[in-house]
């Protein structure tokens, strides 16, 4: 519960127009405090590896791990290595740099809206916003994320009972 209690407090925040994205430029030690003390923001990088890991299998994203850690040993390195080894295990099946880029570069998350109408399935995406304040508004009518999805229909047969599609357009 307590967990719980402090995602949901990130997300708060994190659905306020004056947040910033998880990456973005330095131009000083004090932006870089103030952009990375917050423990929040810990939270969220850690949550997006998360949903990073359950879309890719857990297998597929340990090995990228793995080749990103051996391509790296001892140096220096980006977010964007971490991606670069996680296409390399994909075989270029995904562009998790493409995908992930969207995560660090919008502010806040989206808000996904699925309908059902008979055996179709929409899905609908837009930035969510829990509170607007005008001093801090910004138009975030372009904000596109690529969200891995997963469902599950009634035709799972127990060994492979989770579906996935990639959201990378505004509906689909």
């Amino acid at each position: 519960e307590d967990f719980l209690n402090l995602i949901f407090k990130a997300m708060m925040k994190d659905s306020l127009n004056s947040s910033h994205p998880v990456s973005s430029a330095v131009h000083s030690s004090e932006q870089i405090e103030e952009i990375f003390s917050s423990f929040f923001f810990s939270l969220k990088g850690a949550s997006l590896l998360l949903m990073l890991k359950h879309y890719l299998t857990k297998d597929v994203f340990q090995a990228g791990i793995e080749v990103y850690l051996h391509n790296h040993n001892y140096r220096t390195a980006q977010s964007d290595d971490l991606w670069d080894s996680m296409n390399e295990i994909t075989n270029g099946t995904l562009d998790v740099k493409k995908m992930m880029k969207t995560w660090l570069v919008h502010k806040g998350f989206p808000l996904v809206t699925v309908v059902r109408k008979g055996k179709t399935i929409s899905v609908q995406q837009e930035k969510f916003l829990y509170r607007v304040e005008p001093e801090n508004w910004t138009s975030d009518a372009s904000y596109l994320w690529h969200i891995p999805l997963t469902y599950i229909t009634n035709r799972c047969n127990f060994t492979h009972c989770t579906n996935a599609y990639l959201l990378d357009q505004k509906s689909g």
